[in-house]
This record gives structure tokens, C-alpha cells and sequence, in this order.
């Protein structure tokens, strides 16, 4: 088994952005893409952002226990993370690295233990948070208001993670990820 770097948060915190400066700064890290039923968006790709799955088809490999986790998200939106997709990235020789919602992070970080650090990026504030989620323009009013209501719930769980990573300047947040993945990783 090797090791696993999770970060979550709520939707709009930065995570993505800091996977993504990760994955470009340590050679030695791998994306792990989760499983979800949701839409496309334009600019995703199948394979390389998620594997979208029918509903049906990931009901089906719920039953066929192929998930490490997996969850409802909002109502016939399930994200989860494949165990095939683990061993692909462990079996490359690489540490993988997760990018998933705090319940999904919450739910790996009980089932890797020790074999992984659990990151929380904690948005500035939710002003901030609800600007970034509407300069997206990827989702309607009501969602948008969804995805703040969850984030409220979801910031009182950042206590739970081995760390709490504050992205108040994007700059220094990617600084300071690098630092703990690093320290982790030679642990």
C-alpha cells in the first residue's frame, strides 16, 4: 500500500487549483479521478477529469463493491473513487493524490489511516467563496446557493483533517502545499 495525499473542500476553495499546482511541481504525485454521475462540463474530459458514469452503471459498481468511497452528493449526483483507479497509480509507482469533497476526503483519510494526509483548504471567507462560485457561470442561482449552504457545513468538519490550509493568497497557499506534501511524503 503507498500513500495518499487528500485534499478537500467546499466546492469553490481552491483545491482544484491546488492539485493542479501540485501535480505540475512533484513528478512523484498522480491524479487519482474519481467516478461521477453528474454532467460534463465543456471543458472536461472523460478520463482525464472524471469518469462519468451513467447512474445506473454506478449504482451497478456500487454493488459490485468497486469503490473505495463513494457518496450522494446532491440528489442522483454520486461521486465516488474507484479502488481499480488506486492500484493503476500505485502499481505506476506514484503517490496517489486526491481531489475530492470533504466528505469524500473525510471517508478516504478513515480508510488510508496513517497512509494518508488529509488536507482542508479553507476558503478566505464566504463572500469570497460565493464570488468565486458565480464568476464560474457553470451553475444556476439555486445551486450556487446549495453549494453555500453546504460549504457552511462542511468548514465545521475542517478540525477532522491532519491539516487546515488556508487559501487567502494563492500564491502563498501553493507555497505552503508543496512544503506539507513534501514533509509528508519523506516521513
Amino acid at each position: 500500500m503507498g500513500k495518499c495525499i487528500i485534499f478537500s473542500a467546499p466546492s469553490g476553495a481552491g483545491k482544484t487549483t491546488l492539485v493542479k499546482h501540485l501535480l505540475s511541481q512533484l513528478p512523484e504525485l498522480s491524479f487519482s479521478i474519481s467516478a461521477c454521475t453528474r454532467n460534463k462540463r465543456a471543458n472536461e474530459i472523460d478520463g482525464e477529469d472524471y469518469y462519468f458514469l451513467e447512474l445506473d452503471t454506478f449504482k451497478q459498481r456500487i454493488e459490485e463493491n468497486a469503490f473505495v468511497e463513494w457518496e450522494e452528493v446532491y440528489i442522483d449526483h454520486y461521486y465516488g473513487t474507484l479502488k481499480s483507479e488506486i492500484e493503476r497509480i500505485w502499481n505506476a509507482g506514484k503517490t496517489v493524490i486526491f481531489d475530492v469533497d470533504v466528505i469524500g476526503g473525510l471517508n478516504l483519510k478513515k480508510y488510508f489511516g496513517k497512509q494518508a494526509l488529509a488536507v482542508f483548504v479553507m476558503p478566505p471567507n464566504m463572500a469570497t467563496l460565493e464570488k468565486r462560485l458565480r464568476g464560474r457561470a457553470t451553475d444556476e442561482e439555486n445551486k450556487i446557493m446549495q453549494r453555500l449552504k453546504k460549504a457552511k457545513e462542511e468548514i465545521e468538519t475542517a478540525h477532522q483533517f491532519d491539516y487546515i490550509l488556508r487559501n487567502n493568497n494563492l500564491e502563498v497557499a501553493k507555497k505552503e502545499s508543496c512544503e506539507i506534501v513534501l514533509e509528508f511524503l519523506e516521513s
